[in-house]
């Protein structure tokens, strides 16, 4: 039974597709035929089919998913969420370190949606990713773990201390000490704004940078040979930024809170 489900979900993309149309609802032939641009005389043998199988089942003139159909479905959304986002951008997971990233998120990895890789040219390979700042100072809620120091984050995120946005930094000892030595002004300026929190790890961070807002998610990684090659992830989709969180909360639960200089 269950491989003949498996070749009925997997060997026909256009029994695929319904199922996965009928999850977000109740659908006649004409719906499905324009959602899936196929004509009836090519749909209507997978949908005996999956009526065959239990997957689906026909009410008035419409197509719903059975219980059992649920149950199917919403266990093999997780994987194609998860192909989905390594197909679309394969050589830089397959580069990537991964073991900082905590192993129930690395399984949840489908959750990043729809993301880009962004990777500078050589002519602004020390810039912050204009995606990156202009949606920055666009959020209202910020957090953002630094495990290196940037010449352009003192300047930056001292400007977003001063906006009304929510911000929190997690700071490894060593970024917090440069910014000490080198921009004292800009620390004052964080630790002495009301919507701004900083914390610092003494453990160093194993990933170079995670921000996240009420716009976006933003991660950097290492490479597998724990070097930094400037390329970083970012995705605007709503279950990205839960992901997201939750890696920063992770890193952040070990840091302490930091008043003044």
């Amino acid at each position: 039974m269950s491989s003949s489900l498996c070749d009925t979900i997997w060997l026909s993309e256009k029994r695929k597709n319904l199922l996965l149309l009928l999850m977000e609802g109740p659908r006649d032939i004409e719906q499905v035929k324009t959602s899936l641009n196929v004509t009836s005389k090519a749909m209507m043998p997978q949908i005996k089919i999956l009526k065959k199988q239990g997957l689906i089942f026909q009410k008035g003139d419409t197509y719903e998913l059975s219980e059992i159909g649920i149950l199917v479905v919403g266990n093999m959304l997780p994987l194609l969420n998860t192909l989905e986002v390594i197909e679309e951008n394969k050589e830089y997971w397959a580069s990537r370190d991964v073991s900082a990233v905590p192993q129930d998120l690395f399984m949840r990895l489908g959750e990043l949606g729809e993301c880009m890789v962004i990777e500078p040219d050589l002519n602004h390979l020390f810039d912050l990713p204009r995606e990156f700042t202009e949606n920055l100072t666009k959020s209202g809620c910020i957090m953002s773990s630094l495990s290196y120091y940037h010449p352009l984050y003192p300047s930056l995120y001292s400007k977003l201390s001063k906006s009304e946005a929510e911000v929190e930094l997690v700071l490894t000892e060593s970024v917090f000490e440069r910014l000490k030595n080198e921009s004292p002004d800009e620390l004052g300026s964080l630790l002495d704004s009301e919507n701004t929190t900083v914390v610092v790890c003494k453990e160093s961070l194993s990933i170079p940078t995670i921000a996240v807002t009420d716009r976006f998610m933003y991660l950097c990684l290492f490479d597998r040979q724990g070097k930094y090659d400037h390329r970083k992830v970012m995705s605007f989709d709503a279950s990205a930024l839960l992901w997201g969180r939750e890696l920063f909360t992770h890193y952040k639960k070990s840091a302490r809170k930091v008043t003044d200089i």
